[in-house]
């Protein structure tokens, strides 16, 4: 569902885009992206490519990036919360991360001893070794703590999260509720990602005909950030 490319041709009637625009965008309803071309409504989530990033690298903001700022708006982020992201080397967590830096918050990222580096470069204040230390047993009290990685893979972590929460607390999974996505969401992980403050995040790229290999790859669950497929020399 998501993409990065060049508009090859507009309807009659589509004034916000012409041929050889550079966009990128992600379409929420309808998936088919494994492909050269696709066809969208002009009103999809589609806006010029942030003009220093690369179509790979566009094509990582997306979802990472509109999933996050969906669930930093379920709570309520506000400057000088302490925000938990548990699984912060995600797709989603590597973006939450990042925005939550940008709303003012102080973040801790939860993730395994291979990623430390990867999330303390996204700017968290503080990372947790999930294999060496349980963050629910600590004395860091939070304000908001966030699943970044959903329910099945937190099951564990997430009943005895309650134990370090701050007064007034909330914890949240990204998948509690079916995300309601903003068009003027991607608008601002354009800015964000042209400022600098929103760094793109990609694992490992693989052409179409490897798309087998990269889904036994993301399937497996270690992923850093994102998986790009290149489905020409010049689109993602």
């Amino acid at each position: 569902m998501v993409l990065a490319g060049e508009i090859e041709s507009v309807g009659r009637n589509v004034r916000s885009f012409k041929p050889g625009d550079q966009v990128f965008g992600l379409s929420q309803w309808k998936a088919g992206c494994y492909a050269e071309y696709v066809c969208w409504s002009a009103g999809a989530m589609l806006t010029a490519r942030p003009a220093n990033l690369s179509y790979d690298e566009a094509a990582s903001l997306p979802y990472g990036g509109l999933l996050a700022l969906h669930l930093l708006r379920r709570a309520s982020i506000q400057r000088g919360d302490r925000v938990l992201v548990y699984g912060a080397s995600g797709a989603i967590g590597t973006a939450t991360v990042q925005l939550a830096k940008h709303f003012g918050a102080s973040v801790t990222g939860v993730c395994s001893t291979t990623n430390l580096a990867l999330v303390e470069s996204l700017g968290a204040d503080r990372v947790v070794d999930y294999t060496r230390e349980d963050f629910t047993t600590g004395g860091e009290r939070y304000d908001v703590i966030l699943d970044a990685v959903g329910k099945r893979k937190s099951a564990k972590a997430l009943p005895r999260a309650g134990n370090v929460l701050a007064p007034g607390g909330r914890i949240l999974s990204i998948d509690d509720k079916f995300p309601r996505l903003r068009a003027d969401d991607l608008s601002l992980l354009k800015r964000l990602a042209e400022s600098g403050e929103l760094k793109p995040v990609i694992d490992r790229t693989y052409r179409l005909d490897e798309i087998v290999e990269a889904h036994r790859y993301v399937e497996a669950g270690h992923k850093r950030g994102n998986v790009i497929v290149k489905v020409s020399d010049q689109g993602s």
